[in-house]
This record gives C-alpha cells, structure tokens and sequence, in this order.
C-alpha cells in the first residue's frame, strides 16, 4: 500500500512538471462565483481560495489535464476546460461558462438558484406561502421519510407559524437556508428565542435562499455518504465527519473520514456494515434519485449528503439527510485522494480516507499528508487544513 500511495503522490509531482496548457489535452480552471469573484475579499485569497487552487491542480494531475489558475474567458479560449467552481452553479451561469454536463466540472449544476439550499428539503410553511420561481413541492414530498421533521420558508410570517407548530413537539434548530458548516443556526425552545432567532435573519437573504426550522437532535453522529466520478473514476462512500473547536471557541466542523470503494453504491458489501451506516447510505441513495428526478437540468459530478443520527425531544432515535452538497466541499480533498489512489492501482477496491481542519498551532502531520493551507486567515485566523490516505482492512 505504501507503493500506492507513493505512485498517488508521483501524480502530483508529475503535474508540477507539466508543461504549459497546449503541451496537454485541456486545461483545470478554478471558477470562483458569488462572494469569491471579490479579488480584494477573503474568500478570493484565504484559506477557501488555497484550497480550492491546490483540489484542482491534483484534479489536472488525475485528467492528464494541465492547471490554468482562475478561469479567463480570453486566455482559456479554445482550451478544453474543465471547471473547479466555488459553488454549485446555476444553468445560466453554467452555459455562459460553456459547462454542459457532469464531464466538465467537478461540482454541480442546478435549474434554479435555490435549489443548492436546504430549503429544497422540506415542504412550505404557511397556508398560502411563498416560494421562489421553480419551487418542487414534489421533491420535500418524495424526501419526507428519510429527512427529519421540518418546514421551510421564505418569509417571517411563514417561519414563525412552522417554528411554533414545531415547538409543541420539542426544541427546534432554525437554519438559514444558504448557510454553510453550521455557521448561522441556532436552537430554541421558546417563541420568544425563536423570534430573535428570525430577525436576526437578512430580509433579502431570507426572500432568496429561505430559512429551515426543524426539529433538533441530540447525541448526535453525522455521517458523509457521496459519489465522485472524474474521467474514468468513480468513487462511492461513506464516513462521518469531525467536530473542532475554532478560534473563537465556537464548535465547527473539523473534516471528515471516509471509506471509498471504487464504483457505484452497488460496490457496497453491505452486509458487512452497521446498520446504522447501511440506513444513512439508503436514505442518501433516496435523496439523490428523488433531486435527479425532481429537478429538471440538474446534473453533479460530486454529490454529497450529510445525514445526523441522534435523539429526538422524546428520547426516540432518529435519522435523516439534513442536506445536500453539489460543490467543492471539506471532504473533496479525501475524495480526490481515493481516486488518486484507484489511478494508482487498477486492481484497488477499498480505501480510507481523511481530511483535517486544526485550529491554532499547526499540528504533527502525517508523513504523506497534502497541505491545502496552513497560515493566518484574516477571517478565521490560525488554520491548518490536509488531507491524507491510509490503508483499510481488506482492502483487497
């Protein structure tokens, strides 16, 4: 296994030594959007920018593809590309790109906007709520037996009808819908918690990517079941992700370990598994039909689904998909170290899988980890993000 990994890194290496873009058959172009198209702001040059440029030179390596830094619809005229984005971009912003399926991105693309929210989730609050254009209300309908209990919305109004309905059956976790590694959420176990919780909301925000108010869990393990297919790769698995503490003292997510076979969920032995693993991979595997299906142009070459086992007000475990991610996300540096892996050894099956966010002084790293960034970051401050593989039991 130390040969593998070997030759893993040896992909890396190769791709510093490409030559320039016309010496190979395309090129990997990074393709910040939204908040990360601001040259002077932190998402351009941070922690999010450094890792972002460090996933797509090891995505060149794997395509034989050379890296082009951020996309330039001048200089990468002509060149077959393939795009990193920032985020799951919509079909208008991925025609204009030139994108026209899951064979040119590694991410997603969606008919709609909102549709990259947690909002998509659960069914509407409010008698006559309002929803933005494209609204499914199919997909929360398809999706309700393996979510947990809740109601999404795009007003005050409606938000705090679902958020007392709620209540009566326990606290509740308010959640606005475009957030991202919990930043924003709060629990409450009052109607006046629950109002502050709501105004502190952005009236636009609120309107445009809506907010979530759903029953809280206790005790709680959050596993990482996703699918990841570059060129000829595809990697399925399952994991759970690590809790940290940041500079702050907040808790926030840390990484996550995965275990990644090659191929589809069919690759699955699943009867050598928990069953608390086997349910969150079923209820992932319903998700992800029901949004292929329910959303018409939605396409994704990186689907991931987070889904929180845990205790309920009542004492009753529950399970359920909290969200999707159809973007570069925390473990797409894990990810891409298993197909790393799989190109290295044709005959690979199984392999784990880490990634690691560390807080403060940098820690001990091991021996074949790849740094994404280690240094100040003018929003969260000291940070060290890598990624590492490791062998698995029977790995054959």
């Amino acid at each position: 296994m130390n040969a593998i990994l070997g030759e893993a890194e040896a992909l890396r290496r190769d791709l510093r030594e490409r030559r320039p873009e016309a010496a190979v058959r395309g090129v990997v172009v990074t393709y910040p959007v939204g908040h990360a198209t601001m040259h002077n702001g932190p998402l351009h040059r941070g922690h999010m920018a450094s890792t972002r440029q460090e996933l797509a030179r090891r995505l060149a390596a794997l395509k034989g593809f050379a890296f082009g830094g951020d996309y330039d619809g001048v200089r990468h005229a002509g060149a077959t590309a393939y795009f990193v984005p920032s985020d799951t971009l919509d079909a208008a912003t991925a025609l204009r790109a030139g994108i026209c399926g899951e064979d040119d991105l590694f991410g997603g693309v969606v008919p709609f906007p909102f549709v990259t929210t947690k909002t998509i989730t659960h069914p509407l609050a409010g008698s006559h709520p309002s929803a933005p254009k494209g609204w499914s209300a199919e997909f929360p309908r398809r999706v309700a037996e393996v979510v947990l209990d809740g109601r999404s919305a795009f007003s005050r109004d409606d938000a705090r009808a679902a958020g007392r309905e709620l209540l009566l059956q326990g606290p509740v976790r308010v959640k606005p819908g475009g957030g991202i590694a919990g930043l924003g959420q709060s629990v409450v176990e009052t109607i006046p918690e629950l109002d502050l919780a709501l105004d502190a909301l952005d009236p636009a925000e609120l309107a445009q990517t809506g907010v979530v108010v759903e029953e809280n869990l206790t005790d709680v393990t959050t596993y990482s079941i996703g699918q990841v297919r570059v060129a000829d790769l595809r990697g399925t698995y399952f994991g759970t992700q690590y809790t940290t503490t940041n500079n702050r003292g907040a808790a926030v997510y840390g990484g996550s370990e995965i275990t990644v076979v090659r191929g589809g969920f069919e690759a699955f032995a699943l009867g050598e598994l928990p069953d608390a693993v086997k349910r969150a991979i079923e209820q992932a595997r319903i998700y992800d039909a029901a949004a292929s299906e329910c959303f018409d142009g939605f396409c994704a070459s990186r689907r991931n689904y987070d889904v929180v086992q845990g205790l309920d007000a009542m004492g009753r475990v529950k399970s359920g998909v909290l969200e999707q991610s159809w973007r570069l996300g925390g473990a797409s540096g894990a990810e891409i170290g298993a197909l790393e892996a799989f190109r290295a050894d044709p005959s690979l099956r199984i392999i784990r899988a880490t990634t690691r966010e560390v807080y403060g002084d940098a820690p001990k790293l091991p021996a074949d980890a790849v740094v994404y960034f280690s240094g100040v970051d003018e929003q969260v401050g000291r940070l060290t993000k890598f990624a590492f593989t490791e062998t698995y039991a029977d790995a054959r």
